[in-house]
């Protein structure tokens, strides 16, 4: 390999790793959501956390440390919706992204 190969190998390396955290950072404020007054992120350890409680009402911290009192039922079943809608919108663009390459 000479140098000008090794230069490309290395841009088009530096470029995919670029395009990886941009698409984590897209993707993850997109888990982000609004929900009875508060901001909370769907994520698998939240989804869990809710899912030991049946359909009562509940006081938790939203994302900003306020205490918000929501339907655990219910946050859980929007939650697993956005966040296999957004995990999905990742893998196709994602995959998509590794066929340019």
């Amino acid at each position: 390999m000479d140098t000008n190969d090794l230069v490309a190998y290395a841009r088009a390396r530096f470029d995919h790793e670029a395009n990886k955290r941009l698409l984590q950072e897209k993707y993850e404020a997109k888990l982000t959501f609004a929900y009875k007054g508060g901001m909370f992120r769907a994520d698998p350890a939240m989804i869990a956390f809710l899912s030991l409680y049946g359909d009562e009402p509940i006081v938790i911290q939203d994302l900003y440390h306020n205490p918000v009192q929501i339907n655990a039922q219910e946050l859980r079943t929007l939650m697993m919706q956005r966040h296999q809608e957004q995990m999905n919108a990742w893998l196709n663009e994602h995959s998509q992204s590794s066929r340019n390459r």
